[in-house]
């Protein structure tokens, strides 16, 4: 008999993930970094193309990760706790995906095995998002992209 070869992202439930893997489901896509506005009255999440400061806009990675909060205290930690219960998540991050029950899209690296597969799928902040830094005004930087 031949070993069971075993997809974590796909087998295991995200409660069964060690760190490791947890970590691993993000596709460096950068978009969970990426500005939103609220509009006050309904709710409703407008996307925009300017970046928290941290992220590497080439690689969808935070330049930090580890002492992230420290310079931008609002960044919010995924948890399997909260995952499921945040709305501002792009609709293709791996970590909604699956506390959806749903797989992971072709071009994420575990499926394809292609870290560079998000950016040529066009799912990714390469090459039209901006740093906060440079910005200005939110309201000036809204897109139709999907998230």
């Amino acid at each position: 008999m031949g070993a069971v070869t075993i997809k974590f992202w796909e087998d295991l439930p995200l409660e069964a993930l060690d760190r490791a893997q947890w970590e691993a489901l993000c596709d460096g896509c950068g978009k969970c970094c990426l500005h939103k506005l609220e509009d006050e009255e309904t709710g409703e999440l407008f996307a925009t193309n300017v970046a928290c400061k941290l992220l590497d806009r080439k690689m969808g990675l935070c330049k930090d990760y580890k002492h992230r909060r420290a310079y931008v205290p609002e960044c919010v930690r995924l948890t399997t706790r909260n995952v499921a219960d945040i709305e501002w998540l792009p609709s293709t991050c791996a970590y909604r995906l699956r506390a959806n029950g749903e797989k992971l899209p072709d071009w994420h690296y575990l499926v394809s095995g292609d870290r560079e597969a998000v950016h040529r799928a066009g799912e990714s902040t390469r090459g039209w998002t901006i740093s906060e830094d440079d910005a200005g005004d939110l309201e000036h930087h809204m897109t139709d992209r999907r998230l």
